[in-house]
């Protein structure tokens, strides 16, 4: 009964100071947001003529989920003591003044994350409040536990980074906005998780589940995308998307969480592997589990499973098979052990949540540690053969002839999983991390490098395979809006005349190898060849001809078939281009304090001999723009023109901010550039 003398008047949950401890405070500081494993204080305000005796037992209750279990780790009961415990939920008492005292309470450094309700045990439980409680990738205790204080800066605490797209020869930056501690996004990202299958189907073990960073990735992967559930994105890769957004508006990842959430949960139309890599990104951030967004080029799409892309193709040179290799593919990379598997398989998983393949029923993938890639380990859960043949699969191309037989044209061990790359820590440039997904050493990859390198070799000494040999060459300058030329090289490299029939041609292409419109076409039907000689074939490419044709991704595939006619062998060669865009400039005016306002103004050359209309800049920086996307309307820019813009920000808050710029209009656009701003105090 001495328990019932204690009557709260007030609770000061101390956010201001909590959160700064618990590196939360960029979510604001009007509400309880702490990390577990990592003490916080509470201070109680008694009622006039009210005292606390040190004597007296205190018992506190943490809950969360829509029905807590003491069974599930969802509801615990736990008494204050001298000294905080570093493997349970615990607490100590210290008095502040008569009528203040101040309660110290540290989580289990592995219970669930969400929502808790904090009470008082009084025999009735009398409410102190509520907080978030996250991941804390600070704690030695906690399974996200990462050491190195700059790599917590980039993967849990930096709002803004960069992805990477394009090709291994043209690896093009595009700077993207996370926003995860923009106002309203923590509530998003734990409404994200309410909306999964596993949390409808039983809710009590779902919120139990979230002790474990596995689980939560794994839920992620699956609602990033909406193909089975009420997922935030759902995925097109047509070509059109009249009623929605097309993918490569996206810049920022709060914008598509927030239109999913103000529309009842129902799938943003449309994203594409990069900007569902950006969006479980900045949820993963937000929840504290660290996360980086990863590209791999020459992404293989393995439908049967078999470790082997099968590429078919038909007299004409055109792809007939199921099996694919996107020119690009992107997903994430998130920290923590993996105490389901063996040892030496923590650190990074790869999960990737754009809908490719299904996963125990479910479009998802992950997360697998990427040491079992490299280590080739194809039972580590979840899904390790997919993500490995992504990286590793081997490629045999064959053709199939009018009269249906087979023929082997290629193959090749090293097409797949190239310049796999991420932002560096701390700095806007790429780190190449192929070698965390490829275990050269002692390994059949190191064979294939050795007898790549020996090709190599020959080639420098000119020691030249014999046969017809057939190459695709550029010129460096291939800017959208002018006329150029590619060409195809043939040498004979026998001692006996060839003659041959070749075909070359171009095709606008996306970034996941679907091919579009025809932009040029060159044959020579009987050309002969002395041994040793070669030949140049130039292929014109117009824009009167390929800018009808391409998508906003400026991709073009160059294919060049060449036929023996006396042997009756195929020849195949192909390069996919990326034209280049002309720069965007941005120029920042003033002094970046916080307070007070600064001039951004940009620039834009028109490339093309066509007016442009409809075009607009748009701005997008965490704690720069007010949560939102600024948009400026340029209206019409003559041909070879220029487009101006001016806009006034008044920074928030201090520190490296990213500000974004992205240029649109009829006929050129995804076009982005951005500054680093310093703000100061």
């Amino acid at each position: 009964m001495e328990q019932a003398a204690l009557e709260i008047e007030s609770v000061d949950l101390e956010c201001a100071v909590n959160n700064v401890e618990h590196h939360t405070e960029l979510n604001g500081v009007d509400r309880l947001v702490v990390r577990r494993g990592q003490p916080f204080s509470v201070t109680l305000h008694l009622r006039p003529g009210t005292t606390f005796n040190p004597g007296v037992s205190i018992n506190l209750i943490v809950t969360t989920g829509p029905q807590p279990s003491d069974v599930m780790d969802t509801e615990v009961k736990f008494g204050l003591s001298k000294l905080i415990s570093p493997v349970r939920w615990s607490g100590t008492v210290s008095l502040k003044s008569e009528r203040a005292t101040s309660v110290t309470i540290c989580s289990h450094p592995n219970a669930p994350i969400g929502l808790y309700q904090l009470a008082l045990d009084q025999g009735t439980g009398v409410s102190l409040g509520q907080f978030v409680l996250l991941f804390n990738p600070w704690c030695k205790r906690d399974s996200v536990y990462l050491a190195n204080e700059a790599e917590r800066q980039e993967y849990v605490l930096s709002q803004d980074g960069l992805l990477y797209r394009g090709k291994p020869k043209r690896i093009s930056e595009l700077p993207w906005t996370f926003g995860q501690f923009e106002p309203g996004m923590l509530d998003i990202c734990l409404k994200v998780l309410d909306q999964n299958l596993k949390y409808l189907q039983d809710p009590v073990q779902d919120c139990s589940n979230r002790r474990s960073p596995v689980y939560v990735t794994r839920v992620l992967s699956a609602m990033i995308n909406s193909s089975d559930d009420k997922g935030v994105l759902e995925g097109n890769w047509s070509g059109n998307y009249e009623d929605g957004i097309r993918p490569t508006a996206w810049k920022d990842s709060c914008s598509i969480l927030r239109q999913w959430y103000n529309q009842n949960c129902m799938a943003v139309e449309y994203g594409q592997c990069w900007v569902f890599a950006a969006v479980a990104c900045t949820v993963s951030r937000a929840l504290g589990i660290p996360c980086r967004v990863v590209t791999n080029y020459g992404s293989a799409h393995d439908t049967n499973s078999n470790l082997v892309i099968e590429r078919y193709y038909n007299s004409d040179a055109e792809d007939i098979g199921d099996d694919s290799i996107w020119n690009f593919h992107v997903w994430v990379e998130s920290w923590m052990t993996r105490p389901d598997l063996k040892l030496g398989y923590e650190g990074w998983q790869a999960s990737d949540p754009t809908p490719q393949e299904t996963s125990d029923g479910v479009f998802c993938c992950g997360p697998v540690p990427v040491r079992a890639i490299k280590e080739g380990d194809l039972s580590a859960s979840y899904d390790a053969p997919f993500v490995y043949a992504e990286v590793n699969a081997d490629v045999i191309e064959y053709v199939i002839l009018d009269d249906g037989s087979t023929v082997k044209m290629d193959s090749s061990t090293t097409e797949v999983g190239q310049c796999i790359s991420t932002k560096a820590v701390g700095r806007d440039e790429r780190e190449d991390i192929t070698h965390l997904y490829k275990y050269p050493e002692g390994s059949e990859e190191e064979r294939q490098v050795y007898e790549k390198a020996n090709h190599q070799n020959r080639l420098i000494q000119n020691e030249e395979e014999p046969g017809l040999l057939l190459k695709i060459k550029v010129t460096p300058s291939m800017e959208v809006g002018s006329d150029f030329d590619v060409y195809a090289q043939v040498k004979n490299n026998t001692d006996a005349k060839k003659t041959f029939r070749l075909t070359f041609y171009a095709q606008a292409v996306t970034y996941s190898g679907k091919l579009g419109e025809s932009c040029g076409l060159m044959e020579l039907t009987g050309a002969n060849l002395a041994p040793t000689e070669g030949l140049k074939v130039t292929l014109p490419l117009q824009y009167s001809t390929y800018g009808k044709a391409i998508t906003q991704e400026r991709m073009v595939r160059l294919v060049a078939l060449l036929i023996d006619k006396e042997t009756k062998e195929y020849h195949r060669a192909t390069r996919t281009i990326v034209l280049d865009i002309p720069s965007l400039d941005i120029f920042v005016q003033g002094d970046a304090k916080v307070g007070q306002p600064i001039r951004v103004e940009v620039k834009l050359h028109n490339p093309l001999p066509d007016l442009l209309e409809n075009c607009m800049f748009s701005f997008q920086g965490a704690n720069l723009t007010d949560s939102t996307t600024i948009s400026k309307e340029v209206g019409t820019v003559d041909p070879k023109g220029l487009a101006t813009a001016e806009l006034e920000l008044t920074p928030k808050v201090s520190g490296i901010r990213k500000l974004v710029v992205d240029f649109n209009s009829d006929k050129l656009g995804n076009i982005q550039n951005y500054t680093n701003l310093v703000i100061k105090e």
